[in-house]
């Protein structure tokens, strides 16, 4: 066990049952009364956030956790097929652990995934950003690059996302995977 004073940003801990990672840890000192740790913390299974407040010997359950580079081979259902870029281990994974990021990834992109014990995985990361071929969109307007208009396009992914007008079908576009939008053209 630790005390709340050994935590810092981004430490994964249990809190009421529930696996929560540290977000924010402030230690307050009001006036004349004691000292204490304002903790902001965010579910892992759910992605709430709650906020509590720690007296500083509070002890507190720390989980040790393991972050390790998995190469995303193939969905299997409600699961995502990986493999370890060391050992060449394949494990399976929730979709859920990527949250909406899943839907602008492809095969081969590398992910960090964060385990506790070595085999139970609590999240999954997808990179920031990811290079995608526009599968369809209506045909785009050459010269159109003052306004920012958008139109719907399909990726190779099968998502659908909103791009500039002088996007063309077959064309590749970076993508953020976080909030899904349109950052820029790739030249080939």
């Amino acid at each position: 066990m630790a005390t709340i004073s050994d935590l810092s940003k981004g430490n994964y801990i249990r809190y009421n049952g529930e696996v929560v990672q540290v977000e924010e840890l402030l230690h307050r000192t009001p006036g004349n009364l004691r000292a204490f740790y304002q903790v902001k913390m965010r579910n892992i299974r759910n992605g709430k956030v709650v906020e509590n407040r720690f007296r500083p010997g509070d002890e507190v359950e720390q989980l040790r956790v393991e972050t390790k580079e998995y190469q995303y081979l193939y969905a299997d259902g409600d699961s995502l097929v990986c493999m370890d870029n060391d050992t060449f281990d394949q494990i399976y994974i929730d979709k859920t652990l990527l949250g909406d990021s899943v839907n602008y990834i492809k095969e081969g992109v590398t992910l960090l995934i964060v385990f506790e014990n070595g085999t139970n995985p609590l999240t999954a990361e997808a990179p920031a950003h990811v290079v995608l071929e526009v599968t369809y969109t209506e045909p785009g307007i050459a010269g159109d690059t003052a306004t920012r208009t958008l139109k719907a396009a399909t990726i190779e992914t099968g998502a659908e996302i909103r791009v500039p007008l002088f996007i063309n079908s077959g064309e590749k576009i970076k993508v953020d995977t976080r909030t899904g939008e349109y950052i820029e053209r790739v030249k080939a």
